[in-house]
């Protein structure tokens, strides 16, 4: 078994930063990730630009440099892994935190397992949980969401050229992949419940799409829900009831993503009276109610998973390691 004196569970930006604040603060953290580096930023859209400038993305105060006012996803791969690399952080892939339980002594385990099967087992004074949401999509639970031509992650265009699309959902994500479908020739029709274009669309983006919707290259659909889906259609259901079917080669459910609490649960960590998505902790120190059990990043927001982003997580690890400075 080995014994490190703090864990951080998740390899994100918010990981590698709390990881970053504990080196810097003489503290020589584990980080284990189930996937890659960056795991999440890795499964956004190949062609996809962030929202925020590269300053609000930057860890461990070195500068994410770009000749473009808003970094594209392979840059910010490149600049989150060259971070990693100049700490010289100890990180250890492909490997799956599956269980923490704090010991008598006050210790934790982590319990793992590797991609080949080995279980494994560490243990820490702290654990810093750091873990994403892109491994657990918003589910639709409707018929037909498991259908080989069903997805709830885009990548790019390039496959769908020449087909017809119903992306389901009405956020940046599903406005991005309608832009790159369209310009392929794809026939895009987005659902969407909302009764009008959502706010959060990044607003260089809106006025092009828009247009698309007046020139009748992109089909929009508001106050409309798919119900079910099936090989070649699906079923849209609209705000009075009436359901109809549509042809449909490929469907995109880009409805967001949440994150998993059973790991923190298992631990102990409680869920707020209020919101029962959102673990209890101390927004000064990122403390749980169990001791010595941090979190950061998206694991600590509620139902709207969009509360917290890189620009407000990447500082949770300065909270968290000035906490342990403190009371070590």
């Amino acid at each position: 078994m080995q014994h490190h004196e703090a864990i951080v569970i998740g390899a994100g930006p918010c990981g590698l930063s709390a990881a970053i604040e504990l080196k810097q603060a003489g503290i020589e953290p584990l980080i284990i990730e189930k996937h890659c580096v960056v795991h999440s930023i890795y499964r956004y859209p190949t062609n996809m630009q962030f929202f925020s400038t590269p300053k609000l993305l930057e860890i461990g105060n070195i500068p994410f440099t770009t000749t473009n006012d808003k970094p594209y996803r392979k840059e910010a791969l490149v600049y989150y892994l060259t971070v990693a690399r100049h700490y010289d952080l100890q990180i250890q892939s492909y490997e799956e935190v599956t269980a923490i339980r704090k010991q008598e002594d006050g210790l934790f385990l982590a319990s793992t397992t590797t991609t080949n099967g080995e279980q494994r087992t560490y243990s820490a004074r702290y654990v810093i949980v750091a873990t994403g949401y892109f491994d657990h999509p918003n589910m639709l639970g409707i018929p037909g969401e498991d259908l080989p031509h069903v997805t709830h992650y885009f990548e790019e265009a390039h496959p769908y050229a020449g087909t017809t699309v119903t992306i389901i959902g009405g956020n940046n994500s599903a406005v991005d992949a309608a832009l790159e479908l369209q310009r392929v020739g794809a026939k895009v029709r987005i659902i969407y419940r909302g009764a009008e274009i959502s706010p959060r669309i990044k607003p260089w983006v809106r006025p092009t799409f828009e247009s698309l919707i007046q020139k009748g290259e992109i089909e929009m659909h508001f106050s409309a829900q798919v119900t079910a889906i099936h090989p070649g259609e699906i079923t849209v259901t609209t705000h009075d009831g009436t359901a109809t079917s549509r042809d449909s080669q490929f469907v995109l459910i880009l409805t967001g993503f949440r994150p998993d609490r059973e790991l923190i649960e298992g631990a102990g960590v409680k869920l707020q009276d209020e919101d029962k998505e959102k673990p209890v902790f101390d927004p000064d120190t990122m403390l749980t109610n169990v001791e010595g059990l941090y979190v950061a990043g998206v694991i600590a927001s509620g139902r709207d998973a969009n509360e917290i982003f890189i620009e407000s997580g990447r500082h949770h690890g300065k909270l968290i390691a000035d906490h342990i400075i403190a009371y070590r």
